[in-house]
């Protein structure tokens, strides 16, 4: 397989370079790809054999997931830390987050066309956070989907995330992404026809973030959860502890037959893959209203609050204390 790539670099002479998918150009041979670049022409866009896709894994028919490790992101993992997808109808492809940046983004595209050379006309993001977002302008033509206060919460943060992503993963394999720019807002919820097959948007109040949304694919009954479920990853907190525990309690209901989580799977069954979760999170609460009803100063507080998990979840250093710090914050308004 062969595809079109165009050189990035980066702004100072000298610095490194990468090369950048341009999609659609994918072809069997050299000499077709070369055909379609002039029959379509893209400024720099030389064919090169195609580069690596990344893993996914069928868990529905028609519904394929990629796992991202449970780790930070670095220069080692690139940035490859969440969990992405996409489903496959009978007319057109919806992607369902895209990474940490371009480069996974690229290889995502990779894995969707070793599977159809259907359309992707719609991707879906299922929150805020960079790990979810960054990949997206990789998708040409596509709608790009979220909670209705997701365009406005990128804009508040987009630099930060650019700024600090680009530290962590390094160059040059950050180079070429940007922030995603949301065409399509769902207020409550909204369908996506995909040809033979729909899928069921909901946004939720503010939970793990302040834009979390869920995909529910009505075929097969799988539900892409997006972070407000962790499998292993240490839950984070961005949005509200009450707010998340209403959420899941509310989830708890569904009837789904498998659920994606942001992290881990890559399925859980439901609704008992939710259940560390939620004790997590009643851990927190818990402990805060210990620290707070005991008189507690906060930055003593949060050396305590949720210690108990610890030995349950990885990452927990990471992020333990930032999620005590919320979750007593909050309840001390009680």
């Amino acid at each position: 397989m062969f595809e079109a790539v165009v050189m990035i670099c980066a702004a100072l002479a000298g610095e490194p370079c990468r090369a950048a998918l341009v999609p659609g150009y994918e072809a069997e041979s050299l000499e077709a790809c070369e055909a379609a670049l002039a029959a379509r022409a893209v400024e720099g866009a030389v064919c090169q054999a195609a580069g690596g896709a990344l893993a996914v894994e069928e868990v529905a028919p028609g519904v394929f997931v990629h796992v991202g490790r449970i780790e930070e992101p670095d220069v080692g993992n690139g940035g490859d830390v969440s969990n992405l997808g996409f489903v496959i109808g009978d007319a057109a492809v919806a992607v369902i987050d895209t990474g940490s940046a371009a480069w996974v983004g690229e290889a995502l595209w990779r894995a969707i066309r070793a599977q159809t050379a259907l359309p992707v006309r719609h991707v879906i993001l299922t929150h805020v956070h960079p790990d979810h977002v960054l990949g997206a302008s990789v998708f040409p033509g596509a709608e790009v989907v979220g909670h209705a206060g997701l365009a406005r919460a990128l804009a508040e943060r987009q630099g930060n995330y650019l700024e600090s992503f680009e530290r962590e993963i390094g160059l040059p394999l950050f180079l070429g992404t940007e922030a995603p720019e949301v065409t399509r807002d769902v207020e409550s919820g909204t369908l996506i026809d995909l040809g033979g097959r729909v899928l069921e948007l909901r946004a939720w109040q503010t939970a793990h973030s302040s834009t979390d949304l869920t995909v529910l694919d009505r075929t097969t009954g799988t539900l892409f959860a997006g972070d407000l479920i962790f499998d292993g990853h240490v839950p984070a907190l961005d949005g509200s502890l009450r707010g998340w525990q209403a959420v899941l309690t509310e989830m708890q209901g569904l009837d789904v037959a498998r659920l994606v989580p942001g992290h881990g799977g890559p399925v859980l069954d439901w609704p008992e893959g939710g259940a560390p979760v939620l004790g997590y999170l009643d851990v927190l609460a818990r402990d805060a209203r210990a620290a707070i009803d005991a008189g507690m100063r906060l930055g003593d507080a949060v050396q305590e609050i949720g210690i108990s998990e610890a030995g349950a979840w990885a990452l927990f250093e990471a992020f333990n204390a930032r999620n005590a710090t919320v979750a007593y914050t909050e309840l001390e308004w009680e």
